[in-house]
């Protein structure tokens, strides 16, 4: 994760680039501020609000709409540590300030929820069932954000985490889309129960049987439900979910690929690969080289932008 706390002053527009396999988080803590994002209506954030740009597209903010608006990476901003900055930009008139964080996610769960997102979620925490501790929570990042002290980044990093998991829970209990596929599959009282065993321990010997077993269902059943809900069948689900799970561990861990093939399950290098390369198009020695060359990139253009 990384956060900005941004001081604004009349007019102003801010405009965020794209970032690729990133979330983005706005919480507005004083004044106010329309968030522009393409594809979906503008929004005026007060505090007591906060957004969410699942899918790292370029937006802008703004004391108000249609304003020319001035690059992220053009403006000087304060680095207070790694992942801490202080960005001011405005014409010296209404103040407002908000915290704004940057997820990177690749864990393969991360990455199948965040496709079935939509464009832009805004949660008013005054509309909501749990308004009391999600303004708490609000008045809380807002006091760390002000003023630093130690322990300052992991609170703020913390309560980060706890309103992105809030916003995605709000989108999926009002949302109908949310109720049917995958998702709904996740909230299937004995088919959520399997996945999520899956996902867990990648390197188990799955059969249907065994899956069946942990949704405490019979083979067939188990099998005709799975495939309604999630799309696919179960077995090539697990292989899936290993494929995705080993492309991850190539670009974060630089284990040996035979140790990555024996943690998922794999009795040979050889089979593990063969099994990548069917369903990932490349080797996994390919998807490591890559990945790292894609990490580079990325790690430029950021210091580019600073």
């Amino acid at each position: 994760m990384f956060y900005c706390r941004s001081e604004f002053t009349a007019p102003w527009s801010l405009v965020l680039p794209p970032m690729d396999r990133c979330l983005m988080l706005h919480v507005v803590t004083s004044g106010a501020c329309w968030l522009e994002v393409e594809g979906s209506p503008d929004h005026l954030l007060q505090p007591g609000a906060l957004a969410l740009v699942p899918h790292g597209e370029g937006h802008r903010m703004a004391s108000q709409p249609g304003l020319a608006g001035t690059e992220l990476f053009s403006i000087a901003r304060q680095q207070v540590s790694e992942r801490y900055e202080i960005l001011q930009l405005g014409g010296g008139g209404t103040p407002a300030t908000a915290v704004c964080a940057v997820f990177q996610f690749d864990h393969p769960a991360a990455h199948q929820l965040v496709k079935l997102l939509p464009r832009l979620i805004v949660v008013d925490a005054f509309d909501s069932p749990h308004s009391d501790w999600i303004a708490s929570t609000l008045r809380l990042m807002a006091a760390e954000a002000s003023e630093l002290r130690p322990g300052g980044e992991t609170v703020i990093t913390r309560l980060a985490d706890i309103l992105v998991i809030h916003a995605i829970r709000s989108w999926i209990a009002q949302d109908p889309n949310a109720q049917t596929g995958w998702l709904g599959a996740l909230q299937d009282r004995q088919i959520g129960r399997a996945i999520a065993r899956i996902h867990r321990e990648p390197a188990r010997e799955w059969s249907l049987e065994t899956l069946a077993s942990e949704a405490a269902m019979s083979r067939s059943a188990f099998a005709a439900r799975f495939a309604e809900l999630v799309g696919e069948p179960a077995m090539q689900y697990v292989t899936r979910w290993r494929m995705h799970t080993a492309l991850i561990w190539l670009r974060e861990d630089a284990a040996p690929v035979g140790d990555l093939s024996r943690r998922l399950g794999y009795q040979s290098e050889a089979a593990f690969s063969r099994a990548f390369k069917r369903h990932m198009g490349v080797s996994p020695g390919a998807a490591r080289r890559n990945g790292e060359a894609s990490f580079r990139a990325r790690a430029f253009a950021v210091a580019a932008g600073s």
